[in-house]
């Protein structure tokens, strides 16, 4: 099996990973800070690196770019953060991360990242094409939908989306940040307006907006309402 280096400043995170890969077969490595993940990466080599975005010395994007920049990014690295943001996990993509998960991070999720980034052959240099990334439904308003792991993943919907509630949409990242911000809400939004069968109300309420902005933002993101209303008019 791989050698995967766990980087996070939490004692509780990094033994939870632990378990978990080494329950998986995998041979595990934990760092708390940046000084020992490099020390680790020079002595062991790792397969995986699974990088926390915020430590205390060095965070997790400064680390990965150095490692970028010195030719030693030969080896796939997700990103870890719970106070992920859209801007967030694409810099992390743009500078090299193959993936990003949002914290807390699904037992499905961690494996399906690792089973996927232990496949690619390399890692991805930075700026390449078609990053993974993984976001939960709650990133402030409408900024992210809930999403899963799939390599290669578009940042548009690989497929149109179907009526009725899809907890998992996978998005291109190589496009300007405007147009990504808007790709994830218009998933978003339709995701929550199936979920509740078109009510706008109980969208406005989930989400956290007053029902006139909600409506301009649904018209500004060209989300098609008819599709969700239900037989009395979707309130």
């Amino acid at each position: 099996m791989a050698t995967i280096l766990v980087v996070d400043d939490e004692l509780g995170i990094r033994a939870l990973l632990s378990e978990i890969l080494s329950d998986e077969g995998h041979s595990v490595e934990l760092a708390e800070n940046a000084a020992q993940a490099r020390a680790i990466r020079e002595r062991v080599r790792p397969d995986l690196v699974l990088l926390d975005i915020w430590m205390p010395d060095v965070d997790g994007i400064t680390l990965l770019k150095e490692w970028g920049a010195s030719s030693l990014l030969t080896m796939p690295v997700i990103m870890m953060s719970g106070h992920g943001t859209i801007d967030t996990a694409v810099e992390a993509t743009k500078v090299g991360a193959m993936a990003f998960l949002e914290k807390p991070i699904t037992l499905q999720k961690l494996l399906r990242a690792v089973e996927q980034a232990l496949a690619k052959p390399t890692a991805r240099p930075p700026g390449a094409n078609h990053h993974a990334v993984t976001m939960p439904a709650r990133v402030d308003i409408g900024m992210a939908v809930e999403g899963a792991m799939a390599g290669g993943a578009p940042l548009m919907p690989a497929v149109p989306l179907v009526l009725g509630p899809q907890p998992e949409q996978v998005f291109e990242l190589d496009r300007p940040l405007r147009e990504a911000r808007d790709a994830f809400e218009k998933s978003y939004f339709e995701f929550h307006l199936a979920k509740e069968n078109g009510s706008m109300t109980r969208v406005a309420e989930k989400t956290g907006l007053e029902r006139t902005h909600l409506y301009r933002k649904l018209k500004q993101l060209g989300v098609d309402l008819s599709r969700n209303k239900r037989g009395a008019g979707g309130n």
